[in-house]
């Protein structure tokens, strides 16, 4: 028979190539390319049976050796399933929701004004130091609360334009607005027994003095 002057042929070639060589020659291609690109150890749809025969968990299939396998996996019908299995694991899978955090209820107290106060100017009698003693009254104070103090430079405050030579000494209590004295910007003495603050729980009121380090200060504001 002359293959060569078959329909389809060129001169000099061996005649048309059958299907089943074309689709040998493909799996050959499909396996080589298999191999460079697929680790068979760490394929999740791999499996060898106790037959010695390799099977595709993903499509169900059979194959006879690694080479067959790896052919199969750059397949139409693999390629096509690994696929819808994705499109199935993003489905399934549950995003977090982020939960909102809850919010700490704002406490509204109705203010009462501001409290009474006496402010008396001391020296230590043997070191001549400068004292403050602040006295706040408060008669209706809320049950079980005890009066706060802290104090705060010029800077933070924004009532005055702020002046680096003073400071202030902030008290407060529920449901009391809060008051503020401006004293001097010195150092406080915080040794014992020059800094003490005192709440007499019974005549509800509040006591602070404090001293200042021994050194020359500007008045205190009228």
């Amino acid at each position: 028979m002359d293959f060569q002057n078959r329909a389809g042929s060129k001169p000099g070639s061996g005649g048309v190539a059958s299907s089943q060589n074309e689709a040998i020659e493909r799996r050959e291609r499909l396996r080589k390319l298999a191999l460079e690109t697929i680790d068979i150890q760490k394929d999740p749809y791999f499996m060898r049976n106790h037959l010695g025969q390799y099977e595709c968990k993903l499509c169900l299939t059979l194959h006879m050796n690694e080479g067959n396998y790896l052919a199969h996996t750059q397949g139409k019908r693999h390629q096509y399933n690994l696929g819808r299995r994705a499109a199935q694991d993003a489905k399934d899978t549950v995003m977090p929701v982020p939960m909102a955090k809850p919010k700490a209820p704002v406490r509204k107290t109705v203010k009462i004004g501001r409290p009474g106060y006496r402010v008396t100017k001391q020296r230590d009698p043997e070191t001549n130091a400068r004292s403050l003693v602040f006295q706040i009254d408060y008669p209706d104070i809320e049950e079980g609360m005890q009066p706060r103090h802290r104090f705060m430079s010029a800077y933070e405050q924004r009532v005055e334009a702020p002046d680096p030579n003073y400071q202030y000494v902030i008290f407060s209590a529920e449901p009391y607005e809060n008051i503020a004295f401006k004293i001097p910007n010195k150092e406080i003495d915080k040794g014992d027994d020059k800094f003490q603050t005192y709440w007499d729980h019974l005549k509800l009121n509040f006591t602070l003095q404090l001293f200042f380090k021994d050194e020359p200060m500007p008045p205190m504001p009228q």
